[in-house]
């Protein structure tokens, strides 16, 4: 039986403003965090990072059958756990610590959000539930302009057959998403369909990537046969959806990856000597670690409060994400360079694992858009939309 499956765990609120985990979400996060250690360790990632595919299928057919980790926020009418995104984000936190193998991004992140949001239908249903159970996997082949959609991106046109063609750039697990989500242009508009990586009329060329445990492509559609998913009616707002959930869920997995960081510098400052002293005693090193945890929970907490945000509606949905992706990027981007500066000339190393952070942190910035853009779109949404009627809210520490 899957660990989640079944069993609803909702977030507790307190005093409209703050928030706690519950027991079953916590339980949730062990059980992951044991699988991660099992199938998730070091040289494992390494040998699955230079291999083809670049994940275990059995693996990923067991954190779907076994766990119910991808389909967390998956009704359980729809195949999946029946919980909620809070749950969701848990668990790609846990497998962000771990650099978890896998198309975690184009499936869980995006392809599975983006089919909750669309209409119940045969093609939806199905591959909703295939995805959920870990028996499918998929990519997001749409464009995005700082993780929001922007129809004009959209350069992939629909035939009078139904068959698309057209091109996809930088597709993150486009490679080996068995499915892959596309975005459109027909008559009526843009819509949402769904394509087998496998038809003739589909090229998938890979690309070169700096970080190897998250491969990407290029993806080349010519007359290829596809189904509806979600038609001009609502697929702007499904794709909308999808890349703000995909935004929040990514920050989750920075935000997992940064305390697995810091976690391992704390270790190796309280146990590497220099001059007969612990470093970690080194007035330098401690300011260096201390201003790595502050950036660290600032990212949680803004993490989470756009998760909630998601899922309760207690908050503007652009502006939270928005938010979050902006303080998680940065922070992960900062952990990780420092942690490269505590362990000195070993954290350099190929054999040492900071570097596969590094590039993870430096790859996750550029998805979904950069700290600079996502600022950028907060001050759009605060400050170019203020009105007299809507003022900013600013903190004075009063209430």
């Amino acid at each position: 039986m899957p660990v989640c499956r079944g069993r609803r765990s909702h977030v507790v609120e307190v005093e409209n403003a703050e928030f706690r985990f519950t027991d079953e979400q916590a339980q949730l996060r062990t059980a992951v965090r044991k699988f991660c250690a099992d199938n998730f360790d070091e040289q494992t990632v390494r040998t699955l990072m230079e291999s083809e595919p670049r994940f275990d299928p059995k693996v990923w057919a067991r954190l779907g059958a076994e766990l119910g980790v991808l389909g967390l926020a998956v009704p359980e009418a729809d195949g999946g756990a029946g919980g909620t995104l809070v749950d969701q984000a848990i668990a790609v936190e846990e497998l962000g610590a771990a650099l978890a193998c896998g198309p975690v991004f184009g499936t869980v992140l995006l392809a599975i959000p983006a089919l909750v949001a669309a209409s119940a239908g045969p093609v939806r249903d199905e591959l909703l539930g295939a995805l959920a159970e870990g028996t499918r996997t998929a990519a997001f082949a749409v464009p995005d302009r700082a993780g929001a959609f922007d129809p004009a991106t959209v350069n992939v046109a629909v035939a009078e057959d139904g068959s698309l063609t057209g091109t996809v750039e930088r597709v993150v697990d486009g490679g080996v998403g068995e499915v892959l989500l596309v975005a459109a242009t027909g008559p009526g508009g843009i819509a949402l369909y769904a394509v087998e990586a496998a038809d003739p009329g589909v090229q998938r060329t890979p690309l070169v990537t700096l970080d190897l445990t998250r491969p990407q492509a290029t993806v080349s559609l010519s007359a290829a046969a596809a189904q509806l998913v979600a038609g001009p009616d609502e697929a702007e707002r499904v794709i909308t959806h999808a890349f703000q959930v995909g935004s929040a869920l990514l920050a989750a997995e920075q935000v997992g990856a940064a305390q697995h960081l810091l976690d391992l510098s704390v270790e190796y400052a309280k146990s590497r000597l220099q001059f007969g002293r612990q470093i970690g005693s080194f007035q330098a090193v401690k300011h260096r670690l201390a201003d790595c945890l502050v950036d660290l929970e600032h990212a949680r907490s803004a993490t989470y409060h756009a998760v909630w945000a998601l899922t309760d509606g207690t908050d503007d949905p652009a502006l939270a994400v928005s938010i979050a992706q902006a303080i998680a990027s940065a922070a992960f981007a900062k952990v990780a360079a420092d942690t490269i500066q505590v362990h000195g000339g070993i954290g350099f190393t190929w054999e040492h694992q900071a570097h596969l952070y590094f590039k993870r942190a430096t790859t996750d910035a550029a998805l979904l858009g950069s700290a600079e853009a996502h600022r950028s779109r907060v001050a759009e949404l605060v400050l170019d939309n203020a009105t007299a009627e809507r003022v900013p809210w600013v903190a004075t520490g009063t209430h």
